[in-house]
């Protein structure tokens, strides 16, 4: 969520970089910052929280020069306080960064660098960067090239220095970054709207390139140094087009944002210094969360997909009985809840009336209640005792797809919480997840490197009429998801089945007509789903399976594979749902559906 706008130029260099800040705010940060260039200083404002916050110190204190870097932050590393705001200084207060991602290696750098000699002032991740670039000296150019190679993880990066004066150096692996080119002046931002006010010629880096931007040229290299040259991209799109940022669907567009939603839902909340999960805008004491007998997730749709896999989540880590109910059911079977009792409501929008009307319910009887939301300030935040955003992004498509993935990663989140602050989970036995936590956006990009693939097994499918997909344990929800992708946007019947439950009334159907679509990483019920599948096989049944690795038993019974990564088992269901997103997606597309809002549906529900 955070954003990274960038001006060099004639102009005061404040009022664009405020206006750009401005124009990415609905990404979500909390605290925003600004360093510009002024002769042979460099002028530096932060705050935490609001630009507004930002604005009236720059009131108070104004600054201006003739180039700068602006930032708004979601704390991932470091508490979101002014000091932890970007931008971020070296030693001798020379060079300053922003940073877009997580360094994942910045403990040991940290390390490394403190051993030189270096001090420092924060507790971000980003603050390694800028004293790495220190340390290899030189001009600001080669330093960056020599210093991006020695990061691991995903990061867009801006650098200046003012012994390297007049220019801006960006680097970018994984998060967007786009350079806009003016006359006699450029940009740089993570997101079109941030500079379409300014210049609609971009050229959007791609994952390994560099950009040196002066007022007069920009020059583009690999992160080895070698030249390289892009050819700038007209935009004239109107604002809803912008926001589509080139792909041809906002499914897709919000598909591809998936690994910057997941690490969005992250920030600030978890450290891998102390092995912690911080949640303290629960506003649910931790007294009250270890008196709760049982755990109640209450939702709809993709939300409660999202649900049984969080039951799983809970149960396993933080050992609570929990259980899965539909809004639209709840408040009709007269509940059993009280104040032992915690009710999480799990919404994209927040005004789904059927779980509104559950929460109030709970609410009647006693309950502790918890919001897993994505909008700031909905009906469910405001009523709910507190609040777990899921800080997703706007979700414009009516199937979900990043609110879901970021619904699954608060969902591990609260669940290590829970067991935290329950004892079940030791710092110990936090390091394992809370690790895999930060790994996990580079996995989801991984995944969806395979859409060219995924796009070809869909189109060999996009006549059939019927699919019956098959999970168990925590992937049974992943097939209920998969399914739902498929029949809502393409309009294909399918199903969602436990797979062990096959042999009780779906075998009948199996036949060479019917597609079977299986989920089925390397986990304690592997076994038992291959076998499952090998009796679709003795039907004739066509088999598409999404797993770790094509072994042996799967090359014997599947017609197709989708691979994923290995991951930590609560976090799996997270990768294997983007396959089937992504075969929904293009079925949809040679279908000729419209992908983006199919016929009778509505994003948010909000009658019952």
């Amino acid at each position: 969520m955070c954003g990274i706008v960038g001006y060099i130029g004639p102009k005061d260099p404040v009022p664009i970089l405020m206006d750009g800040l401005k124009r990415l705010e609905y990404r979500g940060y909390d605290s925003a910052g600004i360093a510009v260039f002024s002769g042979d200083k460099i002028l530096t404002e932060r705050a935490a929280g609001k630009i507004v916050n930002l604005e009236e110190k720059l009131r108070l204190n104004p600054i201006t020069g003739s180039y700068g870097l602006g930032h708004t932050r979601w704390a991932t590393h470091g508490r979101p306080t002014e000091e932890n705001a970007h931008p971020h200084t070296d030693c001798r207060g020379r060079i300053v960064v922003v940073h877009n991602g997580i360094i994942e290696n910045y403990l040991a750098l940290k390390k490394e660098l403190s051993a030189k000699g270096h001090a420092f002032k924060t507790e971000t991740d980003t603050e390694v960067v800028a004293h790495l670039i220190e340390d290899f000296g030189g001009d600001l150019e080669t330093a960056m090239s020599k210093a991006v190679k020695r990061l691991k993880g995903i990061f867009a990066l801006a650098a200046a220095d003012l012994d390297s004066p007049g220019r801006i150096v960006v680097a970018r692996m994984g998060p967007p970054l786009v350079v806009g080119l003016g006359n006699g002046e450029n940009f740089i931002a993570s997101d079109i709207p941030a500079i379409l006010n300014h210049t609609r010629d971009m050229v959007f880096l791609d994952d390994g390139d560099l950009a040196i931007v002066t007022r007069d040229e920009i020059r583009f290299t690999d992160f080895d140094g070698n030249a390289e040259t892009k050819s700038p991209t007209r935009v004239t799109w109107d604002p809803i087009q912008a926001e589509k940022a080139g792909f041809k669907h906002f499914m897709q567009k919000e598909i591809y944002e998936q690994p910057r939603a997941v690490t969005d839902t992250l920030v600030g909340r978890i450290s891998l210094d102390r092995n912690r999960v911080f949640l303290e805008e629960l506003e649910i004491p931790e007294e009250t969360l270890k008196s709760i007998s049982r755990v109640v997730m209450v939702a709809c749709g993709t939300s409660w997909h999202a649900a049984l896999c969080g039951r799983y989540m809970i149960e396993s880590l933080a050992r609570v009985h929990a259980e899965v109910d539909y809004g639209s059911e709840f408040r009709y079977r007269d509940p059993r809840v009280d104040e032992k009792t915690l009710c999480v409501f799990i919404s994209q929008s927040g005004e789904t009336a059927d779980t509104l009307a559950a929460l109030r319910e709970a609410k009647t009887r006693g309950a502790v209640t918890l919001a897993i939301c994505n909008v700031v300030g909905s009906m469910i935040t405001r009523e709910a005792d507190g609040t777990l955003y899921t800080h997703a992004g706007p979700e414009i498509s009516v199937a979900s797809t990043k609110a879901f993935t970021t619904q699954l990663t608060a969902l591990n989140l609260f669940a290590l919480y829970l067991g935290q602050v329950r004892g079940t989970m030791d710092p110990s036995t936090m390091a394992g997840p809370l690790k895999a936590l930060t790994l996990l956006s580079g996995l989801v990009e991984k995944v969806l490197q395979q859409e060219d693939h995924i796009e070809e097994v869909a189109r060999r499918y996009s006549h059939y009429r019927d699919f019956l997909y098959l999970g168990r344990g925590i992937q049974y929800p992943i097939a209920l998801e998969g399914a739902l992708k498929l029949k809502e946007i393409s309009y294909i019947h399918a199903e969602g089945y436990p797979a062990g439950e096959m042999k009780h009334g779906p075998i009948a159907l199996i036949d060479h007509e019917m597609p079977v679509l299986a989920v089925a990483p390397k986990d304690k019920v592997y076994e038992k789903l291959v076998s499952n599948l090998e009796e679709v096989k003795a039907r004739d049944g066509r088999v598409i399976v999404v797993c770790n690795a094509e072994d042996e038993k799967i090359r014997e019974v599947a017609d197709d594979v989708f691979l994923i990564p290995e991951c930590d088992p609560m976090l799996i269901p997270v990768l294997t749902v983007l396959p089937l997103q992504l075969f929904a997606y293009h079925i949809a597309v040679k279908r000729g559906a419209d992908v983006d809002q199919p016929r009778n549906l509505a994003k948010s529900v909000t009658v019952e």
